[in-house]
């Protein structure tokens, strides 16, 4: 009688396994050890609470789901380059609006960015912008008076600005401003497979589209403005991987002038520094090979500063003063010992676990890798590089997290970080499977959480 030897457990189920188990972790620590008083969010390691529903969305969200896992890699396989890049941005727009519906109109798209604490709550304090520009840092402080609410202290002013700029134009209200973010924030995942397609190679960029697609961070881009943060830090990213590879200087002036903006969108985006660093590495023979490429980029990055400086406003000052106010309010309650890893949880559940089996991969192809001497046998010199590329985002992401000024509310915080993770995915085989893993994961989180900020 011979004996069948068991099939080996793929690595990328212990990761997966692992990622279940950590995020089982922070909900029972967050649960059990910690009061709402400690953490200040309704279901740890999220800001929510259970409230399971279903809504208008409900349906549309199953097709669309349904859909990308049955078609999506062949169709991503075989569309032309130039065909793939919208059908991806329309296929995320999908996904969002039918996930942001499960709520209902008002309370999954157009109140989101109207509550007491978000910026169109402060359009009408915006008469004369020059003046509000150069008063912005007097209204930072919790006891300073007529205090900016929470999420318009914690940013610069060009996030309220374009809320107000939009309502100058006639686009006013939360209808309006919802669509906008979300039309906005679902083009991220588009700059993304430029980035890769430019930096690596098509081949990954086609595998990644489906799982940037149908991310459970969709969630939060409907209809979150750190989503709109994320498409303008990833554009910036997009432009510049561009730019080193060949295309002509003005991708690098626009690279930098959305650099200079994401950098007046939110103080924690400063850290893209770390990703466009990578660009410059991956792309260092184009570097070397045309240095003028810097004279536009850094050109392009003082545009927005400058405009900014000259109306009154201190990028430097406001943000000291953020950090006071931060530690004035729920950043001076909730406990460092817990947020500092459950965030990494938060990161999970807007990734996935597909990220978590994509992340393991790339980390044993840099293992592998040694630089001078090439990547193991059947190793690509793209994936090495989509590795160095993802790698750069999660050291971004882990220097957000060591700092302290991100603890809680990372699901949307981390946006813009967190999509670069899901690059990664490339790497997987059998990508049905894992696209069923994302969809439910980010339908179990739409049904069951009333998510907030």
């Amino acid at each position: 009688m011979t004996l069948t030897r068991p099939h080996p457990v793929p690595r990328d189920l212990y990761a997966a396994a692992a990622a279940v188990l950590f995020v089982t972790a922070a909900v029972l620590v967050g649960r059990y050890v910690y009061t709402y008083d400690d953490l200040i969010v309704g279901w740890p390691p999220l800001l929510g609470r259970w409230d399971p529903h279903l809504g208008p969305g409900t349906p549309a969200a199953l097709v669309v789901a349904a859909a990308v896992v049955a078609y999506g890699p062949a169709v991503a396989a075989r569309l032309p380059w130039r065909a793939l890049l919208p059908a991806a941005w329309a296929a995320a727009l999908a996904w969002i609006w039918s996930l942001a519906l499960i709520d209902g109109w008002r309370r999954g798209v157009a109140g989101r960015l109207t509550t007491r604490q978000e910026y169109l709550s402060v359009v009408d304090r915006w008469h004369d912008v020059p003046a509000t520009l150069r008063d912005f840092t007097g209204h930072i402080l919790l006891h300073s008076p007529d205090n900016w609410p929470a999420h318009v202290a914690g940013h610069p002013p060009a996030a309220t600005l374009t809320y107000v700029l939009l309502d100058r134009i006639g686009l006013g209200g939360g209808g309006w401003a919802g669509a906008f973010t979300i039309t906005v924030g679902a083009s991220a995942g588009v700059a993304v497979l430029v980035a890769v397609r430019a930096l690596a190679d098509e081949r990954l960029a086609r595998r990644a589209a489906p799982f940037l697609v149908l991310a459970p961070a969709a969630v939060w881009l409907g209809t979150s403005a750190d989503g709109y943060f994320a498409a303008v830090a990833a554009w910036a990213v997009a432009l510049l991987a561009l730019a080193v590879t060949g295309r002509s200087p003005g991708w690098a002036a626009g690279s930098g002038l959305l650099f200079g903006l994401t950098c007046y969108l939110s103080y924690g985006l400063t850290l893209f520094a770390v990703i466009a660093a990578a660009v410059l590495l991956l792309g260092r023979r184009g570097v070397r090979e045309r240095p003028v490429l810097l004279v536009p980029l850094l050109a392009g990055a003082a545009v927005v500063p400058v405009a900014f400086t000259a109306a009154g406003f201190d990028w430097w000052e406001a943000y000291h003063l953020l950090v006071t106010r931060y530690y004035e309010g729920a950043g001076g309650v909730r406990p460092y010992g817990y947020w500092v890893w459950a965030n990494l949880a938060c990161t999970v559940l807007i990734t996935g676990l597909a990220t978590a089996a994509g992340l393991r991969r790339a980390g044993g192809l840099l293992l592998r890798w040694r630089p001078g001497g090439g990547a193991a046998e059947g190793v690509r010199a793209g994936e090495i590089r989509l590795a160095c590329l993802v790698a750069a985002a999660l050291l971004a992401l882990l220097a957000a997290d060591l700092s302290g000024m991100s603890k809680a509310e990372t699901e949307r915080i981390w946006l813009p970080f967190a999509l670069w993770l899901l690059a990664a995915c490339a790497f997987l085989t059998r990508p049905r499977g894992w696209l069923t893993a994302q969809a439910v994961l980010a339908l179990l989180l739409n049904h069951l959480l009333a998510t907030g900020w």
